[in-house]
C-alpha cells in the first residue's frame, strides 16, 4: 500500500499504474494542481485499488492561485485531497503567503463539508500548517507526509490527532529513522513520494513502501503473515476513514 505518490509523473505513468493495480491493495495517488488532477483523472482508468485525489502543491502555489476555485470545487465531489500544504523551505518561503491563503481555504473547504482525509506537505512549515488546522476544527483527518519538522513540532502535531505517512526516504536517514520512533505506532502509513523520492540512486515505486526492510520492528510486516502487522492494520484503518 502507498498512501502518498505521484503515479502521473512518473516516466511512464501507465505503466507505473497498471503495476501499482496489479501489485498494491491501494494506491493513493496525489495530484499537484486541480489542473492536473483532471487531466490524470481522464487519462487512467479508474480502478477501486488507486485513490487520485485534487490538490495544489504549496511549491506550485504562486504560479496556480488562479485555479483555487476549480480546486475547492473539485474537493467538494473528492474523499480526500493532497497534495496540499505549505512550504516553508529557502526557495519557497517568499510565497508563503500565498501558500497560506491557499491552504486556509481548503482546510475552510473541508470543515464546512464535513471533513475530508488529507494528505498534508508541512516542510519548513509545520507550525504554521497546525496553526491552520486549529482554526478550522472539522476540518477531517490531516496526514503529514514525510515530516521533516523538530520533536517538540512532532509532539504538536501528534497533539493536533494527525496521522503520518513514512517511506523509504525518510526512513534511510538517521534523523528519520528517529522521528518515525516518535510517533504513535497506531497512526503511521507507508508512502513512497514516489518519483520524487529516491533511494539507492532511483524513484521509489509505489509497491515498495510496505516490504522496505528498515521499518521499526514494532511497524514492520511480519514475513509469514504481512497482515497482522501494525503498519498494515494502520493502513486498512485509514483506507476505511477515506472510504467513509
Amino acid at each position: 500500500m502507498d498512501f502518498h505518490c505521484h503515479v502521473d509523473l512518473y516516466p511512464n505513468p501507465r505503466e507505473v499504474y497498471r503495476e501499482a493495480i496489479e501489485r498494491n491493495e491501494f494506491t493513493w495517488l496525489v495530484t499537484t494542481s486541480p489542473r492536473a488532477f483532471a487531466a490524470t483523472s481522464k487519462a487512467l482508468a479508474p480502478s477501486p485499488r488507486v485513490l487520485i485525489t485534487p490538490g495544489l502543491h504549496p511549491e506550485l502555489a504562486h504560479e496556480r492561485a488562479a485555479e483555487l476555485p476549480l480546486l475547492l470545487e473539485q474537493i467538494g465531489l473528492a474523499r480526500a485531497v493532497g497534495e496540499v500544504g505549505l512550504d516553508g523551505s529557502a526557495r519557497f518561503k517568499a510565497h508563503l503567503n500565498t501558500q497560506t491563503r491557499i491552504f486556509e481555504a481548503v482546510i475552510e473547504e473541508c470543515a464546512g463539508l464535513g471533513g475530508r482525509i488529507l494528505s498534508i506537505h508541512s516542510r519548513q512549515a509545520v507550525k504554521q500548517v497546525l496553526a491552520v488546522l486549529k482554526a478550522h476544527p472539522g476540518y477531517g483527518t490531516a496526514v503529514l507526509h514525510w515530516f521533516s519538522g523538530t520533536t517538540a513540532e512532532l509532539k504538536a502535531a501528534i497533539d493536533e490527532g494527525c496521522w503520518f505517512s513514512v517511506g523509504p526516504a525518510m526512513l534511510a536517514t538517521a534523523g528519520g529513522q528517529r522521528l518515525v520512533a516518535m510517533m504513535p505506532g497506531d497512526r503511521v502509513v507507508p508512502e513512497s513520494d514516489g518519483p520524487f523520492a529516491n533511494v539507492a540512486g532511483r524513484p521509489v515505486m509505489p509497491w515498495e513502501p510496505l516490504h522496505w526492510p528498515s521499518w521499526p520492528a514494532a511497524l514492520a510486516p511480519v514475513a509469514s503473515n504481512p497482515g497482522r502487522s501494525s503498519l498494515v492494520n494502520n493502513a486498512r484503518r485509514l483506507l476505511a476513514k477515506i472510504s467513509g
